[in-house]
């Protein structure tokens, strides 16, 4: 498995697009078609933007990576033994159990097809440049390296091995042409600078994106918010929405994230800043988390999100098997959640409060997931204050990189950071602490309660070769045999699945 060929994986991959998908799916290498797809600037942008579709498929981040493996692997579910997970339960990592092969391989496949199909365009844009009007050109060029830099980036997550552990340790294969080429894997360092790299490049071109503007306002697609609403108000649909996608503080975030991965919390600190400096995203007003009313609820922390994919069909695909009001699938006792949340009432965490429902069953209490429920109204308009999304890289995160990054030489600096992502959850205690080991495990607990079913806690772990501690306590040792996920067979390796 020293090399691996992608192009063959373009006959899996479906961009969601009618005139992106037929010449990928049909003819994969008719040049006739791919000339004809990025002849115009609406071309350039269907296929941009196919990406994002396709990484929000159930396979991704539609569900598995947000909801799905990540999750179960941090043991922040109760398992019923007739779930399709029940091959990882509590200290049991069965990774050669045939429908965690067909997960995680599916996961591989698709972002390979994400990383491809960037390379498609990053190969044909600068040709193509005169194509473009106003600032296109760099908004399209600057995503498509972001996404490469993304998917590259969660693929060494899952797939290699920690940065602290083995940074010349042989990891992934980092993709940055599409041919028929064979692709030799790179070390773990190699592979994170070359996410850097292209994270930089990216901020650079999205120096001017329109959300960095005075006049774009960071609200909900409703006028029920006190501010006045802007997300929606270019009059290029391409342009509206930019916290769907990879924006300009999204790269920032991402590069906080990559930087503080590889332990360069300068540069980590440095990104994490610039977002939070900017006094963009403002935190969820308490009365909008709080709302009863469902068009009058904003249940995800929407305005908080640097980036999120725009997921219509989560709720649906959530379904008997995952979160219910019944004692299967993917739930919690009671008191498990109330132990995450370090708290036994309403008048505690609001996270606790409303990314979860108590039922009962034979007799006995126990916790539903309900943090991605949706009105009965769908997606079609507006049923809550906001679209159904999936985070990807919220405000909060930030706080918590600046916190660590700052931690050993302003403790007191670190611990407001810290203090304010607290504060804006209901949560007045100031946090007390005085070693870097009792900070860094309250920082695992917050990372848990403020990103529960999003699939970001199993990194931090992993990052900091972290012991899992499970939803009763049981400490699960740090180990890169759960850590590193297996890389496919020579067969997937080869693209020819």
């Amino acid at each position: 498995m020293k090399n691996t060929i992608i192009y063959i994986l373009l006959l899996l991959s479906t961009f969601g697009l009618a005139s992106c998908s037929k010449w990928l799916d049909i003819q994969p290498e008719s040049e006739i078609d791919r000339s004809i797809l990025f002849s115009t600037e609406e071309g350039f942008k269907e296929a941009l933007l196919g990406i994002y579709t396709r990484c929000s498929k159930t396979d991704l981040y539609g569900r598995e990576l947000t909801v799905g493996t990540p999750e179960v692997l941090v043991q922040n579910y109760q398992i019923s033994s007739a779930d399709n997970y029940k091959y990882l339960p509590t200290k049991n990592y069965r990774y050669n159990d045939a429908d965690f092969i067909r997960r995680k391989d599916s996961i591989w496949v698709g972002l390979y097809n994400g990383i491809v199909n960037a390379n498609l365009i990053l190969e044909e844009i600068d040709n193509q440049q005169r194509l473009f009007t106003g600032n296109n050109y760099h908004i399209v060029k600057g995503e498509s390296l972001a996404l490469r830099g993304y998917l590259h980036f969660d693929a060494l997550r899952m797939f290699a091995p920690a940065y602290k552990i083995a940074p010349e340790a042989e990891a992934i294969p980092y993709v940055t042409s599409y041919s028929n080429r064979t692709t030799p894997m790179t070390s773990v360092r190699g592979a994170l600078d070359s996410i850097v790299n292209d994270l930089e490049l990216a901020k650079e071109l999205l120096v001017d994106d329109p959300i960095r503007s005075a006049a774009y306002i960071i609200n909900y697609p409703t006028v029920s918010d006190t501010l006045q609403h802007t997300e929606l108000h270019s009059p290029d649909l391409f342009l509206q929405n930019r916290r769907h996608r990879l924006n300009y503080y999204a790269v920032c975030g991402a590069l906080a994230r990559v930087y503080l991965y590889k332990d360069d919390k300068e540069k980590a600190l440095e990104n994490a800043l610039i977002i939070i400096n900017a006094q963009k995203f403002p935190w969820t007003n308490a009365t909008d988390f709080l709302a009863v009313a469902d068009d009058k609820k904003d249940r995800i922390l929407y305005k908080e999100l640097l980036f999120s994919w725009y997921t219509p069909t989560l709720n649906n695909a959530l379904n008997s098997n995952w979160f219910t009001a019944t004692q299967h699938g993917m739930y919690l006792e009671n008191t498990d959640a109330q132990t995450i949340y370090e708290t036994s009432d309403i008048s505690g965490d609001r996270r606790y409060t409303q990314w979860f429902a108590i039922a009962s069953a034979n007799n006995s209490f126990f916790s539903t997931v309900i943090k991605y429920r949706r009105n009965p109204l769908g997606d079609t308009f507006i049923a809550n204050l906001h679209y159904m999304v999936a985070p990807a890289i919220r405000l909060s995160e930030m706080y918590y990189i600046a916190a660590e990054c700052m931690f050993e030489t302003n403790s007191t600096r670190a611990l407001e950071y810290f203090d304010e992502v607290r504060n804006n959850r209901g949560i007045d205690e100031k946090l007390q602490v005085t070693s870097l080991a009792e900070f860094q495990t309250e920082l695992l607990k917050e990372y848990r309660k403020e990103m529960f079913a999003e699939g970001q806690l199993f990194y931090a772990y992993k990052r900091l070769h972290a012991p899992i501690i499970g939803l009763r306590g049981e400490t699960i040792p740090a180990s890169q045999q759960i850590f590193v996920w297996p890389l496919p067979n020579d067969e997937i390796i080869y693209g020819q699945r």
